[in-house]
């Protein structure tokens, strides 16, 4: 049974044959082997194109800043995993990036759709220290919470999010969306009556839609850098198990409720 509209499938990504391989229409072992570093390369596999300078230099930076933040709950899931079966690396590795979402490895999407929202109505003429203003306001009132803001370990800063930006700034690479980013903050603290900590996901969004990167590797981009993360954990975890420690850490830190029942 056809489900959804028939169509012709096809693949611009690369076929494979018994001499050579082939991706994005370069030879993978005449060309690219040797030439692209790793970056490089994922910026042609998602988009079909290479990279330039600037593209490939925050692409290697945005990955640096967030593929390692400690014993998050996705690291401790997965080193628990491995515990469990210590042949099942890549089930430990799966087990930690099914955690990976905008609680644990940030809102950079989520930034992204708001800055491209602004910007447009900034192109359609609207004045942009009104217009994030009013955005600010629009997820304050839905009861909803500012993405790129917060912290619970990095205050009053984020280093993270500063060093991008002062980067961004000295090669010349801030353009409209960081603009937006920047005004963005003085808005959010206008309309939450406190200063809020721009978080790295905000700076990460920016400088990827000011460098042109395709929407899709906003969420792409942490992804790939949080599965380096992961898999230094679980190499340390074969040489220093410490899974089951976390598990029982775990329990002993719950309480039975059942007694409190009324």
């Amino acid at each position: 049974m056809q489900i959804g509209k028939a169509r012709t499938a096809t693949t611009e990504i690369c076929i494979a044959a018994a001499d050579a391989v082939e991706v994005r229409g370069r030879d993978l072992c005449g060309d690219l082997m040797g030439r692209l570093s790793f970056t490089a390369y994922f910026y042609l596999l998602l988009t079909g194109r290479e990279p330039t300078e600037d593209q490939r230099y925050f692409l290697d930076l945005l990955l640096v800043a967030i593929a390692e933040h400690g014993m998050m709950p996705t690291v401790q899931a997965a080193r628990m995993t491995l515990a469990s079966d210590p042949n099942a690396l890549q089930g430990a590795l799966a087990a930690g990036v099914l955690g990976c979402g905008p609680v644990i490895l940030g809102t950079s999407e989520l930034c992204g759709a708001l800055l491209l929202k602004a910007r447009a109505r900034v192109t359609e003429g609207g004045d942009a220290d009104e217009i994030v203003l009013e955005l600010a306001r629009e997820i304050r009132e839905a009861g909803g919470k500012a993405p790129g803001f917060g912290h619970p370990v990095h205050r009053p800063l984020d280093p993270r999010a500063e060093r991008i930006l002062e980067l961004a700034d000295q090669r010349g690479v801030s353009g409209p969306h960081v603009d937006l980013a920047r005004r963005m903050r003085e808005a959010v603290a206008q309309v939450w009556g406190k200063q809020l900590v721009l978080n790295v996901s905000m700076p990460i969004a920016a400088v990827l839609l000011d460098l042109d990167f395709p929407p899709a590797f906003l969420k792409a981009i942490p992804l790939l850098a949080r599965t380096g993360g992961l898999l230094a954990h679980l190499a340390e975890e074969q040489q220093n198990p410490i899974g089951f420690v976390l598990a029982g850490h775990a329990e002993a830190a719950v309480s039975y409720g059942a007694n409190n029942r009324t």
